[in-house]
């Protein structure tokens, strides 16, 4: 990491904390993959191992949107110039957030929604089918009432710790090497945990229903697989893939209330 910053002309500050990139959606496609006559690296390098957090993901171009696809797939970002072609490494978590239409509004239960259907549509779409389709986990997220005291009932960090750390040494054991579900071979994943007949036909049902692509499809058994490693199980459950399905649903624009988040976690789910 330390070379990446030092190459980028960034300042590096020592820690054993992953890198954290926020960016604001003015962010030039150039300054986020890297460019130049001698290219430098850009933003998705810079949050190698790390988190790559984009605010108001869809006042983003859709250029430079779509840019992000080839290292989301390959965890690498190559630069092709007269001279030469430089490659950099790019494994990140992508994190994106979005309002559910323009004014914000939409599905609110104490404000009044401004935008018409096809402006919400159109605001929705500025995210691409493919990246989308990138995604691991989709959320639609209500407002929280801070008044309400549910701190009780929510686990703690340290527990929750110890349950990635037990399920990262539960891959490690799979696999024989250090490399977890959302990075390893789709052959590899389902020789070391195949599906049930049952699973089988659930997610060909929900595929034939919900018109998924195979990406898709591979996504939710990677999720399944990590679900159930967190929940300590040997095997990939049936609740494990309901609950996988759930987090990747993305809800109609019509039934959408509060906030959008998207995240995609290579080599982290």
């Amino acid at each position: 990491m330390i070379s990446l910053y030092q190459l980028s002309g960034s300042s590096w500050t020592h820690t054993n904390t992953p890198p954290f990139r926020s960016l604001h959606h003015s962010a030039s496609g150039v300054s986020i993959i890297g460019d130049g006559q001698f290219p430098k690296p850009g933003e998705i390098s810079l949050a190698h191992r790390g988190v790559l957090f984009l605010d108001e993901i869809a006042e983003f171009t859709k250029k430079t949107l779509d840019m992000l696809r080839q290292p989301l797939e390959s965890g690498i970002v190559s630069i092709s110039r007269t001279q030469a072609t430089i490659t950099y490494p790019a494994s990140f978590i992508l994190i994106g957030a979005m309002n559910p239409c323009p004014c914000g509004y939409a599905g609110s239960n104490t404000h009044y929604c401004t935008c018409s259907p096809k402006q919400i549509i159109v605001y929705q779409n500025k995210l691409s089918g493919p990246l989308r389709d990138r995604f691991d986990i989709n959320l639609s997220l209500r407002p929280v009432d801070l008044k309400s005291d549910k701190s009780s009932k929510e686990e703690p960090s340290s527990s929750i710790r110890v349950r990635v750390e037990e399920a990262r040494k539960r891959q490690y054991d799979r696999y024989g090497k250090e490399i977890s579900n959302g990075r390893v071979s789709y052959h590899t994943l389902l020789q070391t945990s195949p599906l049930t007949p049952y699973q089988e036909r659930t997610l060909q049902q929900f595929s034939v229903k919900k018109n998924w692509s195979n990406r898709t499809q591979i996504k939710i058994i990677r999720l399944a697989r990590t679900i159930s490693d967190l929940q300590g199980s040997d095997g990939i459950t049936d609740q494990s893939i309901w609950e996988a399905v759930k987090l990747n649903n993305i809800k109609e624009i019509k039934k959408v209330s509060g906030n959008k988040v998207y995240a995609h976690i290579p080599g982290n789910n």
